[in-house]
């Protein structure tokens, strides 16, 4: 199917985006991607708007699908937007998901939009199917002229309000006995998550992700409406991409915080760097990473790019590596995701060991927590991100939720593990009670 489009030159980006925002706010269904201008060498555009849906596909089970995946990305040659949660897990293992899901989240949906707005340096480009190519330039007036305003919250959300799923002594019990598994050889990593929740209060999703996305701009953060569901996300972590026959995935693990001053700040950067526990923890994903990406790739293509890369953000520092592939020119794009799902860095190792003792561990469903967003192109190449550093909602029901979680290896302290997910939490935190 094919787009018509056309370009804008725009002075102020920053400006831009914040019109864009505002205007697709009347639509039930949008995905605002925003690199938040990081440098990367595989980055395709600055930020990316889709609105509308064309055609569509939604599972709420796991069966089959990747494959109705597949076909739907083969029937509908062009740009396709989604998500896919953390149990689509059982459509590759013989696992399941029986915890408490309060979101309700759909497992899997993608869609073809009507109409696409991409942003690359200062050109913006307005890329309409056919049949809506009519409207561009009225849309085009429509952004340009949007008034910004947040409204204020009629009452702001106590911080006593945000519960914590899973209390301080229990998380401490839970790591003690995640480290006797680990002891005894069932794992030797593995990630526990914690929720944080709010019951009963109305939030305005727009404002939530403004605040988000202002004290952490991270490279991978989304926004995205499915109806009266909302994500939030300043995820600083790439799950996967492919450009041609190449195919790059980026762990993130390993997480010190910022210093109050320069001094301290460069301290803690250097510490974590030399840290042999967080070290340990990226490398065993890297080599869980590389193991995943052989299962498409040409022999003897697998590369380590960047092994623990120190990377710092607004919140904290983090070890980033890149591992990287090459695949046949055959390669069904879903069968890489598929190969590689759910990311390594929210799992452990061995994976599926570590998959089916999460399930036991933790009390909540991770649904879109610990998913992808992403996209797919006409050439059926693909950028998807890591949900993490996100705030859920869903406004039928009320109920608001973040997750936050720590890798636990031979080498943890439980009380430095807990420390770390409060550190991951405080963004949103901070935003709910201030927003």
């Amino acid at each position: 199917m094919k787009r018509f489009n056309k370009n804008f030159s725009i002075k102020d980006i920053n400006l831009l985006k914040s019109q864009l925002l505002h205007w697709c706010q009347e639509q039930d269904v949008f995905y605002w991607l925003d690199s938040n201008n990081h440098i990367d060498s595989y980055s395709s555009y600055d930020a990316i708007l889709a609105v509308g849906e064309n055609c569509s596909i939604t599972l709420d089970t796991t069966t089959n699908a990747f494959n109705l995946l597949n076909d739907f990305q083969k029937a509908n040659n062009d740009f396709l937007f989604g998500f896919l949660t953390y149990d689509l897990k059982n459509d590759i293992e013989n696992l399941t998901s029986n915890n408490c899901d309060r979101l309700k989240f759909p497992n899997l949906y993608f869609f073809q939009p009507k109409k696409l707005i991409f942003i690359k340096n200062n050109i913006v480009t307005f890329s309409y199917l056919n049949e809506f190519k009519t409207e561009l330039e009225s849309d085009f007036q429509s952004i340009s002229t949007q008034l910004i305003n947040l409204k204020e919250s009629e009452n702001s959300i106590k911080e006593k309000e945000i519960k914590q799923r899973i209390s301080k002594k229990s998380y401490l019990k839970k790591c003690n006995q995640l480290l006797e598994r680990i002891h005894r050889g069932d794992i030797y990593e593995i990630n526990l998550c914690m929720e944080f929740f709010l019951e009963q209060r109305k939030i305005n999703p727009l404002k939530i992700f403004t605040k988000l996305n202002s004290i952490s701009s991270a490279p991978f953060s989304c926004f995205i409406r499915h109806h009266n569901l909302f994500l939030c996300s300043s995820s600083p972590e790439r799950y996967i991409k492919k450009i041609g026959q190449k195919v790059i995935s980026q762990p993130i693990k390993g997480t010190a915080k910022r210093g109050i001053s320069e001094v301290q700040d460069t301290a803690l950067k250097n510490e974590l760097i030399n840290n042999p526990k967080e070290r340990s923890e990226n490398i065993m994903i890297v080599d869980l990473v590389r193991n995943d990406l052989s299962k498409t790739a040409i022999k003897g293509s697998v590369k380590v790019e960047e092994l623990c890369g120190i990377y710092t953000f607004k919140q904290v520092h983090q070890l980033i590596s890149t591992v990287s592939s090459e695949i046949p020119i055959e390669t069904e794009p879903i069968s890489i995701l598929k190969n590689t799902f759910p990311m390594g860095s929210m799992t452990g190792a061995p994976k599926i060991s570590a998959m089916k003792i999460i399930e036991e561990v933790e009390e909540t469903k991770r649904g879109l927590y610990s998913g992808s967003v992403g996209y797919f192109t006409p050439d059926g190449d693909f950028d998807f991100n890591v949900v993490i550093r996100s705030i859920l909602h869903n406004s039928d029901n009320q109920y608001t939720s973040f997750s936050v979680g720590s890798a636990i290896t031979t080498l943890s302290n439980p009380k430095k593990e807990y420390e770390e997910c409060l550190m991951k939490g405080k963004a949103m935190k901070q935003v709910l009670t201030e927003a």
